[in-house]
């Protein structure tokens, strides 16, 4: 009997010896090493980036609007803004944003659980908070740019200019939101109502026209890199500071009557086409 149990209990141990050695062989064998133990060569594999597409954040004025020539033309001050017609964060922004269906509760007599009307939907304001690091010149414009660019976003076409044509009354003007691709955020319409800048006290400033300072120090010459016109305004910037914005989806009622709730769901109402916005 003694020794039956004994043999019961070695193949017991063979057979769980077995599984664990054929298992560690499978995992080998998935990971390229096979049972002659010859490392098989791979490469790790990775969803590379188009070098056509930028992904980054960003707000934009749409393309082929009127306000294109108002914001950049002639514009030394918003001039590096103009090719991609606004702004990017330079890093990776924090973003938050909600979605809400609303309902109103139907209260029932002699009843625990109220009955629940649906009202309506809606995108809630998006909140973005990103870091605008500062190294240079010309960061330092592109940033001055960045914050004159939001005050005119937030501003009515009001008062007396003679170069608004057609604009007199309007309310700001709507942008394009994009990033993080395709399905994420493509030319989603907003308003802009309201932007924070941080203007930190514990970090360096860099100025805009930064030679008038190098030219007081000895061998000046070994760190001016352009010639700097003596007339040209002077601003300084952070190298380190945060610029927040809180915008609110607006859809006008004409691109809502082409809302198809079959092509939504299936992702064909991202704003690919070139005169199309995107529905979030």
């Amino acid at each position: 009997m003694a020794k039956g149990v004994l043999e019961g209990l070695t193949k017991a141990v063979r057979t769980v010896a077995g599984g664990a050695i054929n298992r560690t062989l499978d995992r080998l064998k998935g990971s390229g090493i096979q049972g002659d133990s010859r490392l098989v060569k791979t490469k790790a594999k990775w969803y590379s980036r188009s070098a056509n597409k930028d992904w980054r954040v960003r707000l934009q004025i749409p393309l082929g609007s009127p306000l294109e020539k108002f914001f950049f033309d002639n514009n030394d001050l918003l001039q590096p803004l103009s090719d991609s017609r606004g702004f990017f964060w330079p890093l990776t922004p924090t973003m938050v944003l909600q979605h809400s269906a609303n309902y109103n509760a139907l209260a029932q007599i002699h009843n625990n659980y109220p009955a629940q009307a649906y009202q309506n939907s809606q995108v809630d304001a998006i909140n973005i908070i990103g870091e605008f690091p500062v190294q240079n010149q010309q960061d330092a414009k592109y940033y001055v740019a960045v914050v004159n660019f939001l005050r005119t976003a937030t501003k009515m076409f009001f008062g007396d200019d003679q170069g608004i044509d057609g604009l007199k009354g309007s309310p700001p003007p709507i942008l394009h939101l994009s990033g993080y691709g395709d399905h994420m955020f493509n030319k989603v319409p907003v308003v802009l109502q309201t932007f924070n800048v941080e203007l930190p006290a514990g970090v360096d400033y860099i100025s805009t026209k930064q030679n008038d300072i190098y030219n007081e120090l000895p061998h000046a010459e070994e760190f001016a890199t352009t010639q700097q016109d003596p007339m040209e305004s002077q601003t300084w910037a952070p190298t380190l500071s945060n610029i927040s914005v809180g915008l609110e989806p607006i859809y006008s009622r004409d691109a809502i009557s082409n809302f198809s709730m079959s092509k939504f769901v299936r992702g064909e109402l991202n704003g690919k086409g070139r005169n199309e916005i995107g529905f979030i």
